[in-house]
């Protein structure tokens, strides 16, 4: 684990970084090079809007990266079960991807929940 990082920092990175070795192995095709352009963006920028997140300026601003980082999570999970659905044949890579994104939108839509109950009890 990288200095200063928390358990969820790796995680993200980490997928981001498989989800790019996955799709290098994809035969490329005009359909699959807009889902790998998609997916690619969607899976790097969850991470990037969640180490952002760690600087917030303030409680809201901590809340909304990671509300975007949730959403890009979704959009990524979307786009791998396209693929899913797309491939003939089962691939256990393709499936460790699309679970660990189900547990990462899981994570942080939690952190999304804690944060809006916690911004409504300081009212």
């Amino acid at each position: 684990m990288e200095v200063g990082k928390n358990d969820l920092d790796v995680r993200l990175f980490n997928f981001a970084v498989n989800t790019i070795k996955f799709l290098r192995t994809q035969n490329p095709s005009t359909e699959l090079n807009v889902i790998k352009y998609q997916l690619t963006k969607s899976a790097t920028s969850s991470g990037a809007n969640y180490e952002e997140a760690q600087a917030g300026s303030s409680k809201l601003d901590f809340t909304n990266k990671v509300r975007i980082s949730l959403s890009e999570m979704r959009e990524s999970n979307y786009w791998l079960r396209i693929l899913k659905g797309i491939n003939e044949d089962a691939n256990p890579e393709l499936e460790k991807l699309i679970q660990e994104s189900k547990e990462l939108k899981l994570i942080l839509g939690a952190i999304v929940q804690k944060a809006r109950i916690n911004n409504q009890d300081k009212r």
